[in-house]
């Protein structure tokens, strides 16, 4: 039997700190944050660890010769385990989507568990990787949203997927190293993706900390730094080392966005929260890798 830190290698545990983020900024914007809201963060969550276990089941014989160190090529956990792990993972998401959110969550969180095995079996190393991946991301933020309104979502679900495409094209180079253009477009991609973070929200908020205009570009700011440093340093040097680093930046720096997303839509304290997972994600990455 594997042992417990076995299967959160398996899955990227610390990596989930980056997940409820989506369904917490797609709630906020769509004006359903409620009992709701934790319920389905938690089914967001199963979902991405299903999609962690289905990508290293599926990538098990190229992981032998690139990465032999993972779990199962490592022996430390059986194929049939991780894919067995995969699909009830999926299963409960599902139902716990179902059971929080009704049928509209359901009718998320069906084409939302699709698209993650679709990635991992069929499309990661196809052109259309990023596309795909984004589509995950943005159907999580639209999964909050779905107690509420979800049309107001829209741009919240659009800027996570901006800034997982640009992830996911880098994270197609962790092995190999990139050449410089790679991380000056998806660096070019980050700006935007803050700045549309950043952006002032028609709407006032309801709390105090609502109203403060600063605070989603203080967060997107923060996100901008962070994430982008690590992505200049990839354009200096391009290596395999420089470009890992920089996915982990990019995953363990989504709260941040997110958190922003969450200040715009008028939530400030409830982004700080958000937010504060970032740190928290980083310290847990030295432990288990979130790439």
């Amino acid at each position: 039997m594997p042992r417990v830190a076995d299967l959160a290698e398996l899955v990227r545990a610390p990596a989930a700190l980056s997940v409820p983020g989506d369904v917490v900024a797609g709630a906020a914007a769509a004006g359903a944050l409620g009992p709701r809201t934790p319920v389905l963060a938690t089914a967001s969550v199963l979902l991405y660890w299903a999609g962690m276990a289905a990508n290293d089941w599926a990538d098990r014989r190229l992981d032998a010769v690139e990465r032999p160190e993972r779990p199962i090529p490592s022996g430390r956990v059986h194929p049939g385990l991780a894919v067995g792990l995969a699909a009830g993972l999926t299963v409960a998401g599902v139902g716990l989507a179902a059971l929080g959110g009704g049928r509209r969550a359901t009718a998320v969180a069906v084409p939302l568990a699709a698209a993650v095995w679709a990635y991992d079996l069929a499309a990661k190393n196809t052109a259309a990787g990023p596309a795909v991946m984004a589509t995950c991301r943005g159907l999580d933020v639209l999964l909050g949203a779905a107690g509420g309104r979800p049309a107001r979502a829209l741009p919240a679900a659009l800027t996570v997927a901006a800034h997982t495409w640009t992830v996911t094209a880098l994270s197609r180079r962790e092995v190999t190293g990139a050449d410089r253009a790679l991380p000056r477009r998806t660096l070019a991609g980050t700006a935007l993706v803050a700045a549309s973070a950043a952006l002032p929200s028609r709407r006032g908020g309801p709390t105090v900390a609502g109203r403060v205009a600063a605070l989603p570009g203080v967060l997107a700011g923060w996100y901008a730094v962070r994430y982008g440093t690590a992505q200049a340093r990839v354009a200096a040097d391009p290596s395999a080392g420089r470009v890992r680093a920089a996915v982990g930046a990019g995953i363990t720096g989504l709260p941040a966005l997110q958190g922003a997303l969450t200040a715009r839509a008028g939530a400030g304290l409830l982004g700080l929260a958000v937010a504060a997972a970032a740190p928290l994600g980083r310290r847990l990455a030295r432990k288990v890798s979130p790439t």
